[in-house]
């Protein structure tokens, strides 16, 4: 899913759940996005070409980063530009950062963290608005934006993630990168199983905790939340305790691993403290999803790149005011992930 909202009755975007719903439920809203890039369809609007497309993300976004890391495991660096956003989210959405704000030392310091190089906005929402000027849905990242055609590709993380792990295989030049694939057919029912409870339960579990406005929803959430680890920390300590791999599926790097990661590795900054989902954390909690996640880090260069801490503890800190209203911004935990 990408980081779609449902726009509350207020208008507000940073309402995240409607003032009238008195369940005090987080409902995530359906991306609006949809279409696809395809070399396998001669009629596509979309073909895989080499600079065509850009990549609008935010570090600190999960569903961003999703696709963030597979560019970067399927050698798409040269193929497909990217930028991110600054990591506050105000009153009018994301917006882009100047230059000082993106350079070293910068408050919004990290990779292609800069002013919009392809239409010179100010502000995500004026990328929406001029593709569709009727747009009604929250203005999110990740969005894979055509700069040929002047029109928004898809927001829909998923989505974006399958699309780049497969349709510019035919322009890849690093073999390894193109012979990754994190949608193997023998898998394939496999990963969309544990995608489809990942997400509800994990992924988007930690925002319908932390968004929750009543006791009843966030305890409901934050108990299913760690169910949800519950079972993913049974499964990795199976597959550790056998010897065969390091990832979801042993030896093999798929989507499972892609999605889950840019959950867990925000968890013990900012999920456990801000989204109240203390129970236990991942460091101390669970030493079989720890050791996973380290191992992506440490390991995988893909993740340990687009990882930016400063961001992600910056955003959700400072860009939450009915949580947080003091934007103070926790130091710990200290490190923000533990050396292997």
């Amino acid at each position: 899913m990408a980081t779609t909202d449902t726009p509350s009755a207020s208008d507000k975007i940073t309402d995240w759940v409607d003032p009238n719903d008195k369940t005090g439920e987080f409902k995530r809203q359906v991306s609006s996005f949809r279409s696809f890039i395809s070399r396998s369809d001669p009629s596509s609007p979309f073909p895989p070409e080499a600079g065509r497309y850009h990549l609008y993300v935010s570090y600190a976004c999960p569903w961003a980063t999703r696709a963030l890391i597979v560019r970067k495991l399927k050698g798409l660096e040269d193929i497909i530009s990217f930028s991110s956003v600054h990591w506050h989210m105000g009153e009018k959405g994301w917006r882009f950062p100047t230059a000082e704000e993106g350079k070293e030392g910068g408050d919004a310091a990290g990779e292609q963290v800069m002013p919009d190089a392809v239409g010179d906005k100010k502000y995500m929402k004026e990328v929406y608005f001029g593709v569709e000027p009727e747009y009604k849905g929250r203005f999110t990242v990740p969005v894979l934006f055509d700069k040929k055609e002047k029109r928004i590709v898809n927001n829909e993380s998923s989505e974006i993630i399958r699309m780049l792990g497969s349709e510019f295989d035919g322009i890849v030049e690093d073999p390894k990168a193109r012979e990754l694939d994190l949608y193997p057919e023998d898998l394939r029912a496999q990963i969309d199983e544990v995608n489809e409870w990942v997400y509800h339960d994990i992924n988007n579990g930690v925002y319908k905790s932390g968004f929750a406005t009543t006791q009843e929803a966030y305890e409901k959430n934050v108990t299913k939340l760690f169910e949800g680890l519950d079972k993913v920390e049974k499964h990795l300590r199976e597959v550790q305790e056998k010897g065969k791999g390091e990832y979801w599926f042993g030896e093999r790097l798929t989507e499972v691993d892609v999605r889950l990661f840019p959950t867990i590795i925000r968890f013990d900054p900012v999920y456990v403290q801000h989204f109240k989902c203390n129970i236990r954390d991942i460091r101390s909690g669970y030493p079989a999803i720890n050791k996973w996640m380290q191992n992506l880090y440490w390991n995988v260069p893909a993740f340990r790149e687009t990882t930016n801490f400063l961001h992600i503890k910056k955003h959700y800190t400072c860009s939450h005011p009915q949580i947080n209203p003091k934007g103070i911004t926790p130091l710990g935990p200290v490190p923000d992930i533990l050396p292997l």
